[in-house]
């Protein structure tokens, strides 16, 4: 699987979980930049993509991630070494 179809993926998972259509995520995309990402909304984000892509990540990975690039990168590791 591709970055840019992950990243639409995610995007996709964001505008679900978080309920706003107008949110286009791209690599340095952070929580500051969208209202709506809070702490609580960090794991239900985090649980959502697990579930869409069936892996998982350990807590050290998640806290490592600084931008929505950096989660595609771990969800693109994680899928292709299925």
């Amino acid at each position: 699987m591709d970055q840019a179809t992950i990243l639409k993926e995610v995007n996709d998972i964001f505008i679900d979980i978080l309920d706003n259509e107008d949110i286009k995520l791209e690599r340095p995309t952070t929580a500051k930049d969208i209202e709506e990402w809070d702490s609580l909304t960090h794991i239900q984000l985090v649980v959502g993509v697990e579930k869409h892509f069936k892996i998982r990540f350990n807590s050290a990975e998640i806290g490592s991630w600084q931008n929505v690039g950096e989660m595609c990168d771990a969800i693109e590791k994680r899928v292709n070494a299925k």
